[in-house]
Order: C-alpha cells, then structure tokens, then sequence
C-alpha cells in the first residue's frame, strides 16, 4: 500500500511516500480502507522527535491519527462492524493514517453518519474527543456554565466552541481580529481579539476554562475563574497550588480515544449542532504532507488540516 512515512526524527523533509506492506488485523481489529485523515499538532511534535522519550516510534513510522474510511475486513471477535460500513476513529497510537490502510481496534471506532462526508469525518476524532473530554468528563459542563476558550479558531477550539453551545453554555472565545466572522459563526457570546484586548482585563467569574496554549495563557488563567472552576490545559500543568488556592480543580489532559465518545460526536454532527472547520486540503502524497506539516507548524492554520486519498 502507499504510505508516507519517516525513517528518523526530524523536518517535515523526512516525510517520505514508500510503499509498505498492507496491515493485518488482530481479532479484535478491523482494516479500513482510509479515504481521509487530518493533521494535529501532535504529529509534527512526534517526527521532531520532541515526545520520543514517551512516544518512542519503530522506524519506519506511519504517524496520523484521525481516520475515515470504509471497513474491508473484520477480527474475529467484531461483531459491531462489517465489510462496507463508513467508520471513522482516532486509532491507537501505534497504527497511523498517512496510508491506504489501517488497522484499527473496534473500540475507537464509530460509523459515520451517512450526510457526513468523509473528510469532515476525518477532522473529528482527535481534536473533537480532546474538546470533549476537556468539557464533559473533565469539567462536567452544565447549562449557563460561562465557558472560555481559548484560541478558537484552531481545531479543538472550534470544536469546543460547538460542543459547549450544544449543552448550553455561554461562551467567550480568544482568536484574532480576522477570525471574529467564523467564531460567531460557531456561536460564540463574547469574542476577543487577542491582539488588541488582554482576555484576563475583561473576563470574569468563568466556570470553566479550556487552554490549548499554555505558557502565560495558562498562568493568567487561573486568576479569571470563580472558586470551584474548571482548568483544563493540553498545553500545559496548570499551577497546583494557585488552582487549591483559588479553590479550583485543575489539571491537563491527555486524550484517550474512545468510540462511544466519537459516536456521540458524530450524532452531534448529524443533527448540525457540530461541524469541523476545515481551512486546508493535501493529497495523501509526500509533497502533500510536507506542506501539510509546515502549515501545522506556524500556529496560523484556520480550522483542520485535511489530507485526502479518495
């Protein structure tokens, strides 16, 4: 099967299309026939060789994590999927997407609704189960809940935004001035130009707080939520002592893929209340993820980041 891969750390010039043998499935796998996947941070973080002390890769190494694709084959202890079904999934760590195949375990995967095409389904799983998980398990959102996010117009953000509007949350976001249209778009209350306005001079009294920045982002952070707020950063460790302090519960997240979970988004998707933001598409070359990577890296790129095969 075609694949780009890379043989050792480094630039996005180590991204290499080589062909390689197709996966084989355990019982409790399914292959899919990947017609989609999208980028992530954490992809070019892991080539650079920056999370290989956690991340350790066996080269040659297929990275991406965001699948959509049709099912070709089944374990034998899979019962939930059969040849032909439209998944999609954020798969285990060890099997990546930038190929014609995967093999996925039949846990991280969900069907994909039928008016849901395959790339928008590939923008999902990753950023969508990050927002999620930050909101729902971690900070058991509620209605009325006064939600910021931070840079909303990335991908988790966009998500975050739609997924907090869709339990009723009131929400105010941080993005640039050129983003302001799409975030009110997602439905955000208060929107804030971070290059003009400073988010901790008028934001007061949240219930929660979700930072996909880190840094000074996440230190000012804990001085603009009320006692018992949520803090929740997958970009840094929130301050224990100031979040006791300051009676909040704080921490970072680390996703775990989860099908039931991808499921719940995707009806979200179904019913309109989630739609993936997609700014950019490659193909599913070395060219293609070279420049998809690059793009990933300047921190500017709107929405996802989608690489297509079919």
């Amino acid at each position: 099967m075609k694949a780009v891969v890379i043989e050792q750390y480094g630039k996005a010039e180590e991204l290499i299309e080589r062909e390689m043998p197709k996966p084989e499935i355990s019982e409790n796998q399914v292959l899919v026939e990947l017609y989609a996947t999208s980028i992530n941070p954490i992809d070019w973080k892991v080539r650079e060789g920056y999370m290989k002390d956690t991340i350790p890769l066996p080269f040659p190494a297929i990275l991406g994590w965001d699948a959509a694709g049709v099912v070709r084959d089944t374990g034998a202890n899979v019962t939930d999927f059969q040849a032909g079904d439209d998944v999609f999934a954020r798969p285990a760590m060890e099997n990546g997407t930038y190929a014609q195949y995967a093999a996925i375990d039949a846990n991280l995967l969900a069907k994909k609704p039928a008016d849901i095409s395959f790339q928008d389904a590939a923008a999902v799983p990753l950023a969508g189960l990050t927002a999620w998980q930050c909101l729902v398990d971690f900070s058991a959102i509620q209605s009325g809940d006064k939600v910021l996010i931070h840079a909303g117009s990335g991908g988790v953000g966009s998500l975050a935004i739609q997924i907090a509007k869709s339990f009723g949350a009131y929400v105010v976001s941080t993005a640039s001035g050129k983003n302001e249209a799409l975030l009110k778009s997602l439905g955000v209350d208060e929107f804030i130009n971070y290059e003009q306005t400073d988010f901790a001079d008028v934001v007061q009294d949240a219930d929660i707080v979700l930072d996909t920045l880190g840094g000074d982002i996440l230190e000012k952070s804990h001085d603009i939520l009320k006692a018992g707020g949520r803090l929740v950063s997958i970009a840094g460790e929130p301050d224990q002592r100031r979040a006791e302090a300051n009676q909040l519960k704080a921490d970072s997240l680390w996703l775990n893929p989860n099908g039931k979970q991808l499921a719940q988004l995707g009806q979200l998707m179904e019913q309109g209340e989630v739609k993936p933001i997609i700014g950019h598409t490659f193909p599913l070359t070395q060219e293609g993820l070279r420049e998809a990577h690059r793009l990933s890296e300047t921190h500017h790129a709107k929405g996802k980041i989608v690489i297509t095969e079919k």
